[in-house]
């Protein structure tokens, strides 16, 4: 049985790596995609995953394939197709961390699968399926999600839902709120950005905005503030838990470390526990998908800077010795 098993993109982060003798910037090849970071978070801290995606039957694609099974992360989901090419994203970091991104992506192969290439029984034995919005973006992918999340619910399965918009993979904006708000009545868990919040609700307070997404349906929103922390909603109440006090030189997958991390401590709970979770315990979760999230941040890359549960455990320690 799988804990999260998640339909999403795999690709390939070229993260900036410094420069060459001549000034001209390096990039390393870092595998990426927020759902195979999601994962890859929850297996390094004990828990069972499975992946469900489409990469190219190239290098980049059997890198990727290496790259979940080293992880831990079922790769049986995994499709290769040799009719289209790995996705690519360039990321981009400012002075402080922050990242931007140039995708490489026309007919990626993250975009391509189909239904009928989904492994049903990988949702069938998983407690949870959990999907982003990245793969509503084409076709055929955005039948496909549909399709999927269908099934999960025919199933009874817990939805976990990540909007994660990033305005260059839409053609259009009005087209991309549509189709991310179409799915918010599906989640059972919801994680957004501040700003994926405003965008899907045009609040800028955070427990507004919160309320509204919570009124579509899930029982859990989560609003992620990027180095600020993260602000929570439940059916018991709100809170706000800062993040942690860390270097941070890479942001690249710190909402997928959170998400991971949250996934990771709710993952004995059933549908009905988790629409009873008190606000305190979820406080408490939501203060260790920080630390998490945080130090996820303190190396470059998204799947090798995930950091494993020791690591998490002193950074919370710390805090509560720096509170006493």
């Amino acid at each position: 049985m799988y804990d999260v098993c998640a339909l999403g993109e795999l690709l390939i982060d070229f993260t900036p790596s410094g420069v060459n003798e001549q000034g001209i910037n390096l990039f390393g090849q870092n595998p990426g995609g927020s759902a195979a970071n999601m994962l890859a978070m929850i297996t390094k801290l004990g828990g069972r995953t499975a992946f469900i995606g489409k990469v190219g039957d190239d290098e980049f694609g059997r890198f990727l394939e290496k790259v979940l099974k080293d992880a831990g992360v079922d790769s049986f989901g995994l499709v290769k197709d040799c009719d289209c090419l790995t996705t690519l994203a360039i990321v981009h970091l400012n002075e402080s961390g922050e990242r931007s991104f140039s995708f490489y992506r026309r007919e990626g192969a993250d975009l391509m699968l189909i239904w009928k290439e989904v492994k049903k029984e990988i949702i069938d034995t998983s407690r949870v399926f959990h999907f982003s919005s990245v793969g509503l973006s084409g076709q055929p992918c955005r039948d496909t999600i549909r399709e999927a999340v269908r099934y999960a619910k025919l199933k009874e399965k817990i939805i976990s839902y990540d909007p994660n918009y990033r305005s260059f993979l839409w053609p259009d904006e009005a087209e991309a709120k549509t189709e991310i708000r179409k799915f918010l009545g599906s989640a059972d868990i919801l994680k957004v950005s501040e700003e994926e919040m405003i965008f899907l609700t045009g609040e800028t307070d955070l427990e507004k905005g919160a309320y509204l997404l919570a009124e579509k349906g899930p029982a859990i929103v989560f609003v992620s503030l990027g180095h600020k922390g993260a602000y929570f909603r439940c059916a018991d109440g709100t809170g706000y838990i800062p993040a942690f006090n860390v270097n941070t030189i890479d942001t690249t997958g710190a909402g997928d470390a959170f998400l991971g991390s949250i996934h990771y401590r709710l993952r004995n709970k059933n549908l009905q526990e988790i629409r009873r979770i008190s606000r305190h315990e979820l406080a408490d979760i939501v203060e260790f998908a920080n630390a998490a999230g945080s130090l996820t941040t303190t190396e470059k890359g998204a799947i090798p800077a995930l950091p494993a549960l020791d690591k998490i455990e002193k950074c919370l320690e710390e805090r509560k010795i720096h509170r006493a």
